[in-house]
């Protein structure tokens, strides 16, 4: 089908290509008949302009003769009046005067757009007049002094240079005129050989592109009647391919009526000939609960749009058949409208395989685990609700989304090596970290088992997950309590016997001191001496941490104790530490010794101030807080009952989940040499847990710690101050 697309496509623009190559001609030839006619038009109006030009300069030069010639009429007409004082010749010269004066105003018409002819008539004009005032002046002298007066008058320079000027500008008028006369009439020439050229010119190439068009035309019936003849035959041979279409096509007119269906729609549809369907309305095999659906899609498609739709069919012998409609608008070309082109296939096992998945999901989610199907691509195909459960994200949220990317951080060897291990032996059992929806990072016991398909090959992976983050904290938990009491009992050893060395170090240091009394020998005694108690305090320090040196018990109000860390905090930390402390007013109090409290704070505080070399915020609080049953499966140190929790917040550098690991091991220490014994922490563990408490910590690199002090809150007095505040409530009510 796509290959018949694809030929009917490359016929359609091997056929767009013809037309436009035609167009293209068309306007070729358009063009150069205007061209054509543009250039005949403008040799035309050049010719005619030429024309007239001449004709003009003729009739100038015309008129100028005339000029000259009337004008010397009249002069010959005076002459013989003054010689014969004939009355003709007056007439004469009166006549052949008044035609003087009437070609020069026909001149002046003639040469109304020539400037430069204008100048010249303007100063051959006033000559004139001139000279016919002075043959006027003539004539009456002869009437009136005789002819001996006129002779003498005749034969002045003045009337001869007159006549001269006169001649001499008429003259030059003339030959001007006609050198301009001559070159008019070349160009006219010229201008006619050149249309004469322009135009068979313009002929042969006309004709040319006549027997171009011919040719072209001529090709072209051709090519269409080879294109409809392949037409007929490709059209064969597209129906016996839809014929031979393993799914259904059907071609549905625009009022819903079926216009074309191939065998295999006849097959499905359980009739023998398409005589049965054409011309019936579509819907009646629908089952009806589909018609408005199905109805609702062919109006779309009949708009120009596309459209899917899965609905359920009734053949003609009761079969019942799940079909999926692929539906396009093919342009009726008629009209511009568009019919329904639908490709339908049977979904009926798909439908029924659906059904059982679904059954087998229901099945899936029921189980508390997180149960995950991904492919070879590592591209999450199936996601339970005890995965919903487990990791905080929706199915629909994940599913198709690369599972590596979204539930860890890193790929670690382990991971690697469980891949492998599950494509090569099929399944993998193995502990592994991984990422919730919140960030949160948990521990799962996983199973991986390796799906096949039919033929065998890698289909995709299965992975039933249990959450044993709780379990495995615990067990680090314990670990860490029997490895700390192993250390204590082994640092309460040491102790002593370094105690047993440093004694007789101190009471020889003390005889020296009476002895030696010079300054030098005291000044390195004391020094001595400060070394060996600086000592004793050290093991003092351990062996509070090993055995968990018994203080006198009272009961201790934290109040005044966070208060004297505020004003110790004032007085000596950096200005660029800022102390916020938060204390209710009505929090409990606790047994224990005051002393021990103190340095547990003080051991806080300070490792929360060399946190913070370049500031940052110091903050203390305290609250009640009452553990439960859940609280206290969550660490293995907590009981259930009253406490009170101090909390010690700085904003330094935190401290990575290796070092979180060991910070209460004694002597272990992230700080310089000699800015650090490493007991600080051990033993404010050891006075908390000595007080029936814990510790909790949680820290970020580059965002700070927070450590939470949680100590057992003082029954006696917890339950005294209680009965008061409920009495007081109830003699209030």
């Amino acid at each position: 089908m796509d290959v018949i697309c694809r030929r009917k496509g490359d016929r359609t623009i091997k056929k767009w290509y013809r037309v436009q190559k035609l167009k293209a001609i068309f306007v070729l030839a358009l063009a150069i008949v205007f061209t054509n006619a543009v250039v005949s038009y403008s040799n035309t109006v050049k010719l005619i302009h030429n024309q007239e030009w001449v004709t003009s300069s003729y009739e100038v030069i015309t008129q100028v003769e005339k000029i000259q010639s009337t004008l010397k009429d009249t002069e010959t007409a005076q002459r013989n009046y003054l010689i014969t004082v004939d009355a003709d010749d007056l007439k004469t010269y009166l006549a052949a005067d008044q035609q003087t004066n009437r070609n020069i105003q026909i001149l002046r018409k003639l040469t109304a757009n020539n400037h430069q002819k204008q100048q010249w008539i303007s100063l051959l004009e006033p000559k004139i007049t001139s000279r016919l005032d002075i043959l006027q002046q003539e004539i009456y002298l002869r009437q009136n002094q005789g002819f001996e007066a006129v002779k003498k008058r005749i034969l002045s320079d003045k009337d001869n240079q007159s006549s001269k000027e006169i001649q001499q500008l008429i003259h030059d008028s003339l030959e001007v005129e006609q050198n301009l006369l001559h070159q008019g009439m070349q160009q006219s020439q010229a201008n006619s050989q050149k249309a004469v050229v322009t135009f068979f010119i313009a002929a042969i190439v006309d004709l040319v592109l006549v027997a171009l068009l011919y040719d072209l035309l001529w090709h072209y019936i051709r090519q269409l009647q080879q294109t409809e003849l392949a037409l007929r035959q490709s059209e064969n041979r597209l129906r016996a391919m839809i014929d031979a279409e393993p799914e259904c096509i059907k071609l549905i007119a625009k009022d819903g009526t079926l216009l074309e269906i191939n065998a295999e729609g006849l097959a499905m549809m359980e009739v023998e000939s398409a005589d049965v369907l054409i011309g019936k309305p579509i819907d009646a095999v629908i089952v009806p609960e589909y018609r408005a659906a199905f109805a609702n899609l062919h109006k779309s498609i009949c708009q120009g749009n596309k459209g899917t739709l899965e609905f359920e069919i009734v053949g003609f012998k009761g079969t019942r058949r799940y079909m999926e409609s692929h539906a396009v608008p093919l342009r009726n070309e008629s009209d511009g409208t568009f019919i329904h082109l639908a490709l339908m296939r049977d979904i009926t096992q798909q439908k029924h395989a659906e059904q059982k998945i679904r059954e087998q999901g229901l099945l899936l989610d029921v189980s508390t685990e997180g149960i995950i199907v991904r492919n070879i691509h590592n591209q999450i195909l199936f996601w339970n609700q005890g995965a919903e459960r487990l990791y905080g994200w929706k199915a629909e949220e994940v599913v198709g989304n690369n599972v590596l990317q979204l539930l860890y951080k890193d790929i670690s060897p382990q991971l690697e090596d469980a891949y492998l291990k599950v494509i090569n032996t099929g399944e993998w059992r193995g502990e592994l970290h991984q990422l919730t929806k919140e960030g949160r990072v948990i521990i799962v016991e996983s199973r991986w088992i390796l799906i096949r398909d039919d033929n065998g090959q890698t289909k995709s992976i299965l992975s039933v997950n249990t959450e044993i983050t709780q379990q495995k904290q615990l067990e680090a938990q314990l670990l860490r309590s029997q490895r700390l009491e192993s250390i204590g009992t082994l640092a309460g050893g040491i102790v002593h016997d370094l105690n047993n060395i440093l004694s007789p170090i101190l009471m020889s240091v003390q005889i020296l001191q009476k002895k030696l009394p010079d300054s030098e020998s005291q000044q390195i005694l004391q020094t001595l001496e400060n070394n060996v108690k600086r000592g004793a305090n050290l093991l003092k320090q351990v062996l509070s941490f090993a055995r968990g040196i018994e203080g006198k018990r009272t009961i201790v109000q934290i109040q005044p104790l966070m208060a004297e860390m505020e004003q110790i905090i004032a007085q000596t930390f950096p200005k660029s530490i800022i102390c916020q402390v938060d204390i209710p007013k009505n929090l409990w109090d606790v047994r224990g010794d005051t002393t021990q409290i103190h340095q547990v704070l003080i051991n806080l505080v300070v490792n929360a101030r060399d946190a913070m070399p370049n500031g940052g915020i110091l903050r203390i609080a305290a609250e009640n807080l009452v553990i439960g049953e859940h609280s206290a499966q969550i660490n293995i140190d907590a009981k259930v009952g009253s406490y009170i929790a101090i909390v010690v917040t700085d904003t330094g550098m935190g401290m990575s989940l290796e070092v979180q690991q060991r910070i209460f091991e004694p002597f272990f220490t992230t700080k310089e040499v000699g800015k650090g014994t490493g007991l600080g922490l051990s033993t404010a563990l050891g006075i908390v847990k000595n007080h029936g408490g814990f510790v909790n910590v949680y820290s970020q690199v580059g965002r700070g710690t927070q450590f939470t002090v949680y100590l057992p809150a003082s029954t006696f007095r917890n339950t005294h101050l209680m009965s008061q505040e409920l009495e007081s409530v109830t003699g209030n009510g």
